[in-house]
């Protein structure tokens, strides 16, 4: 009998890791090597340290520290009233409020850049801020909001009852409880804004630059690999940091939620907390505004209201600026997209599937090993775009079929981005999932696939419902790496804008807008899907 159960755990280790190297090998073939080829290359043209003692380096390199972490402040600020308005809160269009804190997360980059480019003409310092916590104000409002909406609300209302004022009961009691919450959101978007490019690209010019847009000008416009590279070890070194502190964060929420079982009723405000609500109302306010001013832009001509920006779609623009139209730019979109979601929904749902095992297997080895793969797969939303996309151009060709001129390298850019997302949705809805139904079914003689089509499958069904829509609105947006590898005969909707609004004429400039609205109507509507689903995951 021993031997039996010792052949059954054999069996499933050994299929636990084939299983497992899928994702691995997915990584290491079109991350891995794509960014160590180009770094290798950087290295052995020579003027690394060149760069790296260069004081210009390090200016460049506190300004994308400096204006992330001002962009993380104001997204945390602007975040924690909403937090509290979704978690505790029960007043008539708190739905749609969810709703409404989710768009600008998910918004294509381009749709940001030329929103807050039409309510800031000159860009500037303050505009980039403000646009990169304008994305990641959803990050905080649903990370944090999962565990206030588990406080119990008496150790407050106790601290209330002992004369401290609601602000200090807030500070003393409550903030702490929040903190695990708070630090991984953080951490979060401050990866999110220290890699941010194509707002950069559009609302920086040429007067503000972050590391991104450095690899970017250094490696297409001045073809410094060497310069591109030590900016590279730069970027990574800051991505690894913030991923380490974001999982620490992350554990010290779940271990926060899991002691928390019961979720607090939401509830009429009353007293001072109608301040608060008032506080997340102006939030939200503030979050449509850039939205509502590119509509606004996207029908505004120096002569009067027009749709003549939609209407030239159906062409190439004012002298041939695109070498196909608007529409065929936005099937392509549609396509690519497509196919990324589905690559990163497969390559996701493995991982999510491995890492849940390894963590509920005993040994401390499978855990670590675990929470090595969880920490990897994250790695793809902190590393350039542009030297992933570069890497691309140098190693791909010794696959066989040359995947370089292959209509699937856009979307495997994309899936890159993605699949760090997916995961993020689905592991902690399968780490919920209780293993004594997984065991019942094996016990009655089900194999491993059949309990995963009868037990995990059904009770995962709409967050993998969810991550699909989350993931086909960011491929959909995409935009750094695509603007790389995307081909000028066949660009995505999100290159196309850019190359518009690099073109002169009023006319290039509307269709930009247009397609820009035309992208952000798709996201809401696609947001709008997913919060049918409920929120599912970490987001």
């Amino acid at each position: 009998m021993a031997f039996a159960h010792g052949g059954v755990r054999t069996a499933r280790t050994a299929g636990l890791t084939l299983l497992g190297l899928l994702p691995v090998a997915f990584l290491l073939v079109f991350f891995a090597w794509p960014v160590v080829a180009i770094i290798g290359r950087g290295f052995s043209a020579g003027g690394v340290d060149t760069v790296l003692g260069d004081p210009q380096t390090w200016r460049l390199a506190g300004f994308t520290v400096g204006s992330a972490a001002a962009s993380t402040v104001v997204a945390v600020l602007a975040g924690l009233p909403v937090a509290y308005l979704l978690a505790r809160v029960r007043l008539p269009g708190v739905g749609l409020a969810r709703t409404i804190v989710l768009v600008p997360f998910v918004l294509p980059t381009v749709v940001v850049g030329l929103a807050f480019r039409a309510l800031w003409p000159d860009g500037g310092v303050p505009a980039l801020v403000l646009a990169n916590a304008f994305f990641n104000v959803a990050v905080v409002a649903r990370t944090v909001s999962g565990l206030w909406a588990h406080l119990d609300p008496r150790a407050t209302e106790a601290a209330r009852a002992l004369g401290a004022s609601p602000w200090r009961a807030f500070r003393t009691v409550t903030l702490p409880a929040l903190a695990p919450a708070v630090a991984s959101a953080a951490a979060v978007v401050f990866l999110f804004c220290a890699t941010s490019f194509g707002v950069v690209l559009i609302l920086g010019g040429g007067n503000y630059r972050t590391l991104e847009t450095e690899i970017y000008l250094r490696t297409v416009d001045l073809l410094d690999l060497s310069g591109a590279a030590a900016l590279s070890l730069l970027q990574f070194a800051a991505v690894i940091a913030a991923l380490a502190l974001g999982a620490v964060a992350r554990r010290r929420r779940e271990n926060a939620e899991r002691l928390r079982s019961a979720r607090v009723t939401a509830r009429r405000p009353g007293g001072g907390q109608w301040s608060v609500v008032a506080a997340a109302v102006v939030v939200l306010g503030l979050l449509l505004t850039p939205i509502v001013a590119l509509l606004v832009a996207s029908v505004s001509t120096p002569d009067g209201w027009s749709f003549a920006g939609y209407r030239a779609l159906s062409s190439t623009g004012v002298d041939g600026a695109l070498q196909v139209t608007g529409w065929v730019a936005a099937q392509n979109s549609l396509a690519a997209a497509t196919d990324a979601t589905l690559l990163a929904l497969a390559i996701g749902v493995i991982a999510s599937v491995v890492l849940v095992a390894l963590r509920r297997s005993p040994g401390r080895f499978a855990r670590g090993t675990g929470e090595t793969m969880d920490a990897a797969l994250m790695l793809p939303l902190g590393v350039s775009a542009v030297t992933v996309g570069f890497g691309y151009l140098v190693t791909l060709d010794a696959l066989p079929g040359d995947l370089r001129t292959s209509p699937m390298l856009v979307p495997l850019a994309q899936a890159l981005v993605i699949i760090p997302l997916v995961v993020r949705m689905i592991l902690p809805v399968l780490r919920a999932i209780d293993e004594r139904l997984r065991q019942a079914a094996a016990t009655l003689g089900a194999g491993p696939l059949r309990v995963w089509r009868e037990i995990d499958l059904p009770l995962a069904a709409r967050s993998l419902v969810a991550a699909a829509g989350f993931g086909f609105v960011v491929a959909l947006g995409e935009f750094g790496a695509t603007s790389f590898l995307a081909r000028p005969d066949a660009p995505t909707l999100p290159v196309a804008v850019a190359t518009l609004i690099g073109r002169p004429g009023e006319l290039n400039n509307q269709m930009a807008y247009a397609s820009c609205a035309l992208l952000m109507l798709v996201t809401v509507a696609a947001v709008v899907l997913i919060d049918r689903f409920g929120s599912v995951g970490e987001f």
